[in-house]
């Protein structure tokens, strides 16, 4: 027999339309969003956020890190837990009206795992044996292995067969708002979808306006040009007037100084680990947030609860004297200088860089901070891997462990660091492979261990999350995911 969780309860049904169904509030965001708008080849976490409002998949995260029901009502899988069977909810259409088949659900997932950036889901997805409709509500899918954070990956989006090849130009999703237009570096337009299957949302329209000038943040706010704005400073915050409230939140990122594993100094294990050493993440945290965020020592962060290692913070606790000693026996007694290049608009991460210069002066090493154009970082930096450091946070796109650990896999598309270490490939393969979750648990710490050890990476926190809010509105709710859920958000009556 097999094992059925019903899903349908917690979403069901729409109550009526809300109050404020005619007005408009404007979301600033610190960066453009991807070039495409292909929610299954999206790179920045800035541009998930958004396209969380468009898309959703058969099933979705709530705030609480729960996977809920979306488009579909239910699913059961089979004692050996390879055969997944779901069942497409009654109602459920995309924004173009049409309504979302089992052929929509298929061409979905073969789309995700062939495309450019999913490099996640292509390995989660090689494990499937079959996929099949064996009818007009169903749709069959047969794993090669028992995995247990499959169903973690059924929250990639569902999108119209039709529309396959210019998704990225047309996103046509079943989410509570549809995209309306698009001005690049300026603003995303949302507007209410009113063929919801779900709770329709409170507001009409919703425009994420770039603002892309970190200076000009307070003034947006108070001059009413922005009515929220996500991942404010301390200082912001603290010179807001009182028209505003500051919710405060995590923003579920691991934020480090990312080092080119590839290249010299930084080939050698000795040079990563004294830097690690030289720095001291309190300092930073005091610096940057008023001493806000959560020390981390790998590439894990605290809303993975069982996963995070907080003794993995211990690794390295400040000791200059150590730090000059490994430099030394890798033949740099005297330092060096290097680059650390940062995305110019995320204020966080340039005082974090700058925390961090003053701290390798210690050690010798001068560091040189360059600021880019978002675009520039991830053309240069990310995908063209030409950089020597960079401080930046690196998100999750799925609530499983994996989503963090993946990319360090010698041969990942996705491995910026060009981090290679034959005994993390194969802790981490025997994590993804092993069907018992207590084992599975224990080789994902085995990688996380691996990538302290080895430091990998200058590890430093979990950021602190502020949001500033409008005193007119409501219902701002943090995900462990990198998410703007709009249609909670409502008018204060």
């Amino acid at each position: 027999m097999s094992l059925t969780f019903a899903l349908a309860i917690a979403l069901t049904g729409c109550s009526g339309d809300k109050a404020g169904d005619d007005s408009t509030i404007t979301v600033g965001i610190p960066q453009d969003l991807d070039e495409s708008l292909d929610p299954h080849n999206a790179t920045g976490a800035g541009t998930r956020e958004v396209l969380f409002n468009v898309f959703e998949g058969l099933v979705k995260p709530n705030s609480d890190g729960e996977l809920i029901p979306a488009v579909a009502s239910e699913y059961a899988v089979d004692n050996e837990g390879r055969t997944y069977t779901f069942t497409l909810r009654d109602g459920v259409t995309f924004h173009d009206g049409s309504p979302v088949t089992v052929e929509d659900v298929i061409a979905s997932v073969e789309h995700c795992a062939e495309s450019r950036s999913g490099e996640l889901m292509v390995a989660a997805f090689s494990n499937i044996a079959s996929i099949e409709a064996t009818d007009e509500k169903t749709v069959e899918i047969k794993l090669s292995e028992p995995d247990t954070d499959f169903m973690t990956n059924m929250t990639m989006a569902i999108i119209p067969k039709s529309h396959v090849e210019d998704i990225g130009t047309n996103p046509i999703g079943t989410g509570p708002y549809k995209y309306v237009s698009r001005s690049p570096q300026e603003n995303v337009v949302l507007e209410k979808y009113d063929g919801y299957w779900g709770e329709p949302a409170y507001l009409k329209n919703v425009i994420f306006k770039i603002v892309a000038n970190t200076d000009t943040i307070v003034m947006n706010l108070e001059g009413g040009v922005v009515d929220i704005f996500p991942r404010i400073t301390t200082a912001q915050a603290a010179s807001l007037s009182n028209e505003f409230n500051i919710e405060e939140g995590t923003m579920n990122l691991v934020q480090a100084l990312y080092l080119n594993n590839a290249i010299k100094p930084f080939d050698d294990v000795r040079v990563r680990q004294a830097m690690c050493y030289a720095i001291n993440p309190q300092e930073i945290m005091d610096f940057v947030s008023d001493g806000k965020g959560t020390e981390i020592g790998s590439s894990m962060f605290p809303a993975f609860g069982k996963y995070f290692m907080p003794e993995l913070n211990d690794t390295y606790n400040q000791d200059i004297d150590k730090a000059k000693k490994l430099l030394a026996e890798a033949g740099y007694e005297n330092g060096f200088s290097f680059t650390i290049t940062v995305p110019s608009n995320y204020v966080q991460h340039i005082d974090t860089a700058q925390v961090l210069k003053e701290e390798l002066k210690a050690i010798n090493i001068d560091a040189n901070i360059n600021l880019v154009e978002w675009n520039t970082w991830l053309s240069e930096v990310y995908s063209g891997r030409n950089f020597e450091g960079t401080v930046i946070g690196v998100d999750a796109s799925t609530l499983s462990p994996r989503a963090l650990l993946s990319r360090f896999e010698s041969n990942a598309d996705n491995n910026f660091i060009n981090f290679s270490n034959v005994e993390y490939d194969k802790a981490y393969n025997n994590a993804i492979s092993c069907a018992d979750d207590d084992k599975q648990t224990q080789y994902y710490k085995e990688c996380e261990s691996i990538l302290a050890n080895e430091a990998a990476n200058v590890y430093i926190q979990d950021m602190p999350e502020l949001v500033a809010i409008n005193k007119k509105y409501t219902g701002y709710e943090f995900y462990p995911l990198y998410a703007q859920d709009m249609s909670k958000i409502r008018p204060v009556e």
